[in-house]
């Protein structure tokens, strides 16, 4: 399994903007794709305060390229959110089993 962890960080301002995308369109459109094994979004906190997250853990690459596409390894920034980003950071791992 592949652990995706992705960070933005959002334009002074646009917290509130960015927190409704996420939870109104970003999440619901991830629970959908198939091989999705699990999502949990994180917030800001007050030493953090700009800063997003979303953790999914993918089945196998197979199923994180047929959500993210060929360059999967890039972040998915939908039209909706681009314009409220200052930066956003992507890692990947294998997931320890056991």
């Amino acid at each position: 399994m592949i652990l995706r962890i992705f960070r933005a960080i959002v334009h002074e301002g646009q917290q509130g903007a960015f927190r409704s995308f996420v939870l109104e369109t970003a999440l619901p459109l991830t629970r959908t794709q198939e091989g999705l094994v699990s999502v949990t979004v994180g917030l800001p906190r007050p030493d953090s305060p700009r800063e997003f997250s979303m953790v999914t853990v993918w089945r196998d690459l197979k199923a994180l390229r047929a959500f993210a596409g060929e360059n999967w390894n890039r972040p998915v920034v939908l039209p909706g959110e681009a314009h409220l980003l200052e930066a956003s950071h992507l890692h990947h791992y294998e997931v320890a089993e056991g």
